[in-house]
């Protein structure tokens, strides 16, 4: 029999083994991220708000609103003038047609036609502006 020259090979794993107790890094980042949503919550039950309730349709009104400056139906909040910004109408108009496609099938009637119906108008008084 002949002998062989065997070299050992000898592997040392390194990985951070982690306790059946310890979260994951996936778990523990939801975890961290519920307790933020949790802190933000209950700080912000301590400030008196002036604003109006968030929910979609206020959402959908706020970006129509921009928009309708953006296209110089509505005078600027800060300076009072109307100055047309036909770039910022169409990117405004156009986060709002995402969000008719994106969120098909899961709005209220009301708000499904609110979309629709304020996409129709900003649509209608950019063609006019653009033309």
């Amino acid at each position: 029999m002949s002998e062989k020259n065997e070299e050992k090979i000898i592997v040392n794993d390194r990985r951070v083994k982690l306790d059946d107790d310890e979260p994951s890094e996936s778990e523990a980042r939801k975890l961290a991220e519920k307790k933020m949503a949790h802190d933000y919550e209950e700080a912000s039950k301590n400030k008196e708000l002036h604003l109006p309730k968030v929910d979609f349709s206020t959402f959908i009104i706020s970006l129509s609103s921009s928009a309708l400056v953006h296209l110089g139906e509505v005078p600027e909040p800060e300076s009072g003038k109307t100055q047309p910004n036909l770039d910022l109408a169409k990117q405004t108009i156009d986060v709002l047609g995402i969000l008719e496609e994106k969120t098909k099938g899961n709005l209220t009637v009301q708000e499904e036609k609110l979309l629709r119906d304020v996409l129709f108008d900003l649509r209608m008084k950019y063609v006019q502006k653009a033309g």
